[in-house]
């Protein structure tokens, strides 16, 4: 039989781990429990990055290097409310949305031949090999030869940008399927088009996210490179010309907005967009923590 005392004991003992992790529990004030939260320490790094950029270019007093963040806010709000700035980046986001989508349906198609037929991935496999370490940027001369000075060389270049980087990410993806689930699929009767949407796309969704991303992310850059050596299309250049332009005029606090204007853009499709896209279908499905 069990002595009293050494259940009492064990009482005791259990009771003081409660009150052990109890303790630690409370230790976790508000502050702890406020930088738990991803987005609050993103904006505690954002502000600390502004007041070391105010305090520089204040220490260094040369507008014409490197101006100030007030100032540069100033020059940004300023252009928004003459209507510039909208306009420029609403002639960017046109041209690289068409972009963007071309890019991604050609992969799309591109890697549904490549996980149907030998042939399919053999042509992937050595037009990736071929295109993909080519930047995209280098065939903006042959662009303007082929398409003219216009949206369509933009269009195609950025068309470049994507398309390998998805499809590369995709097939990736779907190659790294288990076989269980493809043996799922082979039960259901499942064939074709909708064996992938049904069993490949749902158990690849990380990897082509991370190549839409990915993706987004070379057309982004590569975008405003090319406004940069060109961008007017029918009289209206975008980000990229506001930019250049500016630097030409030398007004460097115009030329810092249009840069503060790309970041913005690009932090909010990237927290935004893709992160409420991870949120809905990755974490959604337990596939990531």
């Amino acid at each position: 039989m069990t002595s009293p005392q050494i259940i009492l004991a064990a009482d005791v003992t259990t009771n003081r781990q409660h009150a052990n992790v109890a303790e630690v529990e409370q230790r976790l004030g508000s502050l702890e429990l406020i930088l738990g939260i991803s987005a609050v320490r993103k904006t505690v790094l954002i502000i600390v990055l502004a007041v070391i950029w105010q305090v520089y270019a204040s220490y260094l007093d040369n507008p014409l290097l490197f101006p100030t963040l007030s100032d540069t806010l100033t020059t940004l709000y300023d252009r928004f409310v003459d209507g510039t700035l909208p306009s420029r980046i609403w002639t960017t986001l046109q041209v690289l949305i068409t972009g963007y989508v071309a890019g991604t349906v050609l992969a799309a198609i591109l890697t549904i031949l490549a996980i149907n037929t030998r042939i399919g991935t053999d042509f992937l496999e050595t037009m990736t090999a071929m295109f993909n370490p080519l930047p995209a940027i280098s065939l903006l001369p042959l662009a303007l030869i082929w398409f003219g000075l216009g949206a369509s060389s933009l269009v195609f270049v950025l068309i470049h940008s994507v398309l390998w980087a998805v499809a590369l990410n995709t097939h990736a993806g779907f190659l790294g399927v288990s076989r269980t689930l493809r043996m799922v699929g082979g039960n259901y009767g499942l064939t074709g088009l909708s064996y992938v949407m049904r069993i490949l796309v749902p158990a690849a969704f990380p990897s082509i996210l991370t190549g839409l991303k990915i993706g987004w992310a070379f057309a982004w850059r590569t975008l405003i490179a090319a406004e940069l050596v060109f961008g007017v299309s029918s009289g209206q250049g975008g980000l990229g010309w506001f930019i250049f332009e500016n630097r030409n005029l030398l007004d460097i606090p115009a030329v810092f907005a249009g840069l503060l204007t790309v970041i913005i853009i690009g932090l909010i499709v990237e927290n935004l967009v893709f992160q409420t896209i991870e949120r809905h279908t990755i974490q959604k499905w337990g596939m990531k923590e």
